[in-house]
């Protein structure tokens, strides 16, 4: 038994490295199935809910699924119907899953780019220091190391604020570092029944949780990429300029407009002084990225408001990151794709360098294939539930994104419609990641290529 041990180890090893190499997807697909259905067991015991009785199947796969795909969308309000075990259970599947996002991204990245190249120069370019397969292990360690000190120091700021509304010590620790690590993964749940609502004009407390769901939206690769080159912007690899940029210009036109259609409503932003309008716009502009919090009733928003959240939860946050979404880099090249084509440029530039045009073929597929995702849920739920569109398509982007943000639907759902998002979530955490890598691992040479005949477009 002693030799036995010891064995078994490596040869579980072996077949995760041989299915890291062979199959990544299905390695991903995996795993995540497998961390699910383990949270869901334990939600489904009686003592994770406050009435002590076990909670419905549907309810159970459905929380489960949203906390480790980082989701944040509830079907029961999580402060109210978990008990202290089951927010334990969730927020514990929130760190699996956040964790499990971004070092698997970066293991596929890494497993691609050993044979082609492509992911690594779409995700972990050349001046990155992790790309070789040998640093595996001490980039797991950095990626656990560096989110958890980024989850304890917001924890650490949030902590005494809590403490001055009148709550011990104790449950002051317990909610800090539970928006602490609900925060820098993306993941939008609050173990409160009143969530943020109550802080929706304190800096002290929305400030952190807006940092950590930025950072926590650029993705590692980005991140250890300008921590190493913090002063010299100019060694930061193209990746990162283009997470970085995006991501701005993404915040302040979604702060900008979204503070310009809710200024006057009165259900919103209208009774609020110039400082809390700032800081609400602000908030409102980075949550789509897919932090999911809020500060207002989503459902009190003017529609026009929801239509720009769809389109930025649908792009999401960066690459290998705790976001969900297209992706700011595959928009970031399919607009640089636009004006060169515009200019009629030959090569797709920026920042000094020429992206491949391997590259703008998966940004086209992912997001082809994500909008079409998204649009069969939505004519599912349309049959399933009778709601109207607005609402319906708000969610399922919300689902697809990861992202959390509802008009309030999700509860009111029958079982097949809880199902067919909890399925949306899977896919939306998984599936862009896959996808990218399924079809980085398809790019083949070939010796002979067919005669060139272009087609009329537009």
């Amino acid at each position: 038994m002693a030799r036995g041990g010891p064995g078994m180890r490596w040869h579980v090893r072996e077949i995760v490295d041989r299915a890291a190499r062979q199959s990544p997807a299905r390695l991903a697909l995996g795993v995540f199935g497998s961390v699910i259905a383990v949270i869901t067991l334990l939600l489904l015991a009686p003592w994770a809910t406050t009435s002590g009785r076990p909670a419905p199947f549907a309810d159970a796969l459905f929380t489960a699924t949203s906390a480790t795909t980082v989701t944040g969308l509830v079907t029961v309000p999580t402060g109210e119907y978990w008990s202290t075990w089951g927010l334990v259970v969730i927020l514990v599947a929130i760190k699996i899953g956040g964790l499990g996002v971004m070092t698997l991204a970066s293991l596929l990245g890494l497993a691609v780019s050993r044979r082609l190249g492509l992911t690594q120069r779409l995700l972990v370019s050349s001046e990155t220091k992790f790309t070789r397969l040998g640093e595996v292990g001490s980039l797991v360690n950095t990626v656990i190391i560096t989110s958890t000190a980024f989850e304890v120091a917001i924890a650490l700021v949030l902590l005494p604020r809590f403490h001055m509304y009148n709550e011990s010590w104790g449950e002051a620790a317990w909610h800090a570092i539970f928006y602490g690590v609900s925060s820098f993964n993306n993941a939008g749940f609050v173990p409160t029944p009143d969530g943020l609502f109550p802080y929706a004009s304190d800096w002290w407390v929305l400030m952190p949780i807006i940092i950590g769901v930025f950072v926590g939206s650029l993705g590692f690769p980005v991140i250890l990429n300008i921590a190493g080159s913090l002063r010299r912007p100019r060694r930061w690899n193209l990746h990162s300029k283009l997470t970085l940029t995006t991501s701005v210009a993404l915040v302040v036109f979604g702060s900008i407009i979204v503070a310009a259609f809710e200024w006057t409503n009165p259900d919103t932003f209208g009774g609020l002084d110039p400082s809390a309008t700032f800081l609400a716009s602000l908030f409102a502009g980075v949550m789509p990225r897919s932090g999911g919090f809020t500060t207002f009733d989503i459902a009190e928003m003017h529609e026009g408001t929801w239509l720009l959240m769809d389109a930025l939860m649908f792009v999401g946050g960066g690459s290998a990151s705790t976001a969900g979404g297209i992706k700011v880099t595959t928009l970031a090249v399919m607009l640089l794709a636009i004006v060169a084509e515009a200019r009629g440029d030959r090569d797709v530039e920026a920042y000094g360098r020429r992206i491949p045009r391997e590259a703008l073929q998966v940004a086209i597929a992912v997001s082809f294939i994500s909008a079409t995702f998204v649009l069969v849920a939505s004519l599912l739920l349309l049959a399933i539930t009778g709601e109207a569109l607005d609402v319906i398509l708000f969610e399922t982007i919300s689902a697809f994104a990861t992202c959390g943000l509802s008009t309030g639907i999700t509860m009111d759902l029958p079982d097949a419609g809880k199902y067919v998002l909890t399925v949306l979530m899977f896919i939306g955490r998984t599936g862009t990641m896959t996808l990218a890598a399924a079809l980085a691992l398809r790019n083949r040479r070939r010796v002979i290529r067919l005669p060139e005949e272009r087609p009329i477009i537009g």
